[in-house]
C-alpha cells in the first residue's frame, strides 16, 4: 500500500466543463497515477495562480489558444518544484519559479516544459510572481520591441487600473519623461495616479479623445488598446504622425457572462479599417500583438530576465488587487468582469481554512477508471 501511494497524486484543479457562465467552472479533486516527465519537463507544486482576461473570453469560448472543454484553465503560475525530467540542467527539486503555459495553470500540480520556467527572486512572493508574467510580458514587449518608447514620448493606456495597465505605467516610468494618459474609473484615479499615470481620464463620465486633445492637442505617440471596435478607431485618429497603435485584446466584446452576439457583432462593425496608402499617408503604424502566439523562446527568457532585474532594483513592483482560493473563482470571475480589480487577481490552490469554507459540501464524482477519479465541488454561481 505505501508503495502504491508513492506513485499517486491527488490534486485540486480548476475545470472548465463547458461555455457559458461562472457555473461552468468545476473545482475538482483528481487522484491519479504520478505523471512520469518527459526530457525537459519538470513537476511543479503550484501555490498562486494568475487570473487574466483571456479566462473570462475562454470562458464564452471566444478564445482560440484554450483548447475544447473540459479543460483545465489557466495561463500563469508560481510554485516549486517537485521532480525533473532528464536534460534539466538549470533547474532543480525545490527551486521557487514563475511557469508560463497556454492552459493547465490552474491546478495544485502540473508538468509543464523546463523553458517555460523562471526562477523567482527570494523577496518575490508567490503572489507576486503569479502577477507578473503575463501582464507584464504584454505591457514590456509592446512597449519596447514593438513601439520602441523613447523619452519625451506619449502612451494612452486603457484599462489603466488592470493588470497590464499598471505594468505598462510602471514600466513607462523606468523611460524619461514619458507622459502617460490612463482610463479608468474616477473611484480608481488616485491609485493610478500614484502609480505614475500623469493624465487619469474618467471614461465613463467624459470623452477620453475629447480630454486628451485638451491637454495634448497633436494627440499621442503610441496608444495600447484591449478595447477593440470603435475604440481602435479613436485611438488610430488620436495618434501622432510617426505614432503606433498597438492591439492586444477585445474587451469591448464581453459584456455578461455569456456570449453576447450583439456585442461582438458592434465591435467587428466598428473594427478599424484602413488601406496601406492611408497608412502610409497618414504616417503612422497600425501593430497586434497576442502572447500566446509568440513562440521565440529566446524573446521570452531575455525578456523574463530584464524583468526580474527590474523587480530586483524596485522598479516594478506587481499590484495585487486580491486574492481567492479556488472554491472561490466564481467571485474571482465576477470582481474583473465587473471592472472593480485594481491591479491583480489572484487565485490561490490550496483549500481555505475549515471555518471559511463555503457552505456547499463537495460532492463526490464518478469513478472513471481505477487510475483517476474525479470528484467535483460546484463553485460559487452569479
Amino acid at each position: 500500500i505505501p508503495a502504491a501511494e508513492e506513485k499517486t497524486l491527488s490534486w485540486r484543479s480548476l475545470v472548465l466543463t463547458g461555455y457559458g457562465g461562472y457555473d461552468k467552472i468545476k473545482l475538482q479533486v483528481k487522484t491519479q497515477s504520478k505523471p512520469q516527465l518527459k526530457a525537459g519537463e519538470v513537476l511543479l507544486r503550484v501555490k498562486a495562480c494568475g487570473l487574466n482576461f483571456a479566462e473570462l473570453l475562454g470562458r464564452q469560448g471566444l478564445y482560440d489558444q484554450l483548447p475544447n472543454p473540459p479543460v483545465t484553465m489557466g495561463m500563469e503560475g508560481a510554485g516549486v518544484i517537485e521532480a525533473v525530467g532528464e536534460d534539466v540542467k538549470d533547474r532543480k527539486v525545490g527551486d521557487r519559479v514563475i511557469a508560463l503555459s497556454r492552459s493547465g495553470m490552474w491546478q495544485e500540480v502540473v508538468v509543464v516544459s523546463a523553458d517555460r520556467v523562471f526562477p523567482m527572486p527570494e523577496e518575490m512572493s508567490f503572489e507576486e510572481g503569479a502577477a507578473l508574467l503575463i501582464n507584464y510580458l504584454t505591457a514590456y514587449l509592446m512597449l519596447f520591441e514593438m513601439a520602441n518608447v523613447k523619452p519625451g514620448k506619449s502612451v494612452l493606456i486603457h484599462m489603466a487600473a488592470g493588470g497590464v495597465g499598471i505594468a505598462a505605467t510602471q514600466l513607462c516610468q523606468t523611460v524619461q519623461d514619458v507622459t502617460v494618459f490612463g482610463t479608468a474609473s474616477a473611484s480608481k484615479h488616485e491609485t493610478i495616479s500614484q502609480g505614475g499615470v500623469t493624465h487619469p481620464i474618467d471614461y465613463r463620465t467624459k470623452d477620453y479623445v475629447e480630454e486628451i486633445r485638451k491637454i495634448s492637442p497633436n494627440g499621442v505617440d503610441i496608444v495600447l488598446d484591449p478595447l477593440g471596435g470603435s475604440d481602435t478607431q479613436k485611438g488610430f485618429n488620436l495618434l501622432k504622425p510617426m505614432g503606433m497603435l498597438i492591439v492586444f485584446g477585445a474587451a469591448n466584446c464581453v459584456t455578461g457572462q455569456k456570449k453576447n452576439l450583439l456585442a461582438m457583432a458592434k465591435t467587428w462593425y466598428n473594427q478599424l479599417s484602413l488601406s496601406t496608402l492611408k497608412l502610409m499617408q497618414a504616417n503612422k503604424a497600425v501593430s497586434g500583438f497576442h502572447l500566446g502566439n509568440i513562440t521565440d523562446e529566446q524573446l521570452i527568457t531575455r525578456t523574463m530576465d530584464k524583468l526580474v532585474e527590474l523587480y530586483r532594483q524596485g522598479k516594478i513592483k506587481p499590484h495585487i488587487d486580491s486574492s481567492y482560493h479556488f472554491e472561490e473563482v466564481a467571485e474571482a470571475m465576477r470582481r474583473m468582469h465587473e471592472r472593480l480589480n485594481i491591479g491583480k487577481v489572484i487565485l490561490l490552490p490550496e483549500p481555505k481554512k475549515e471555518e471559511e469554507k463555503p457552505k456547499s459540501n463537495a460532492e463526490p464524482g464518478e469513478n472513471v477508471e481505477q487510475k483517476e477519479a474525479t470528484e467535483e465541488v460546484k463553485a460559487e454561481k452569479d
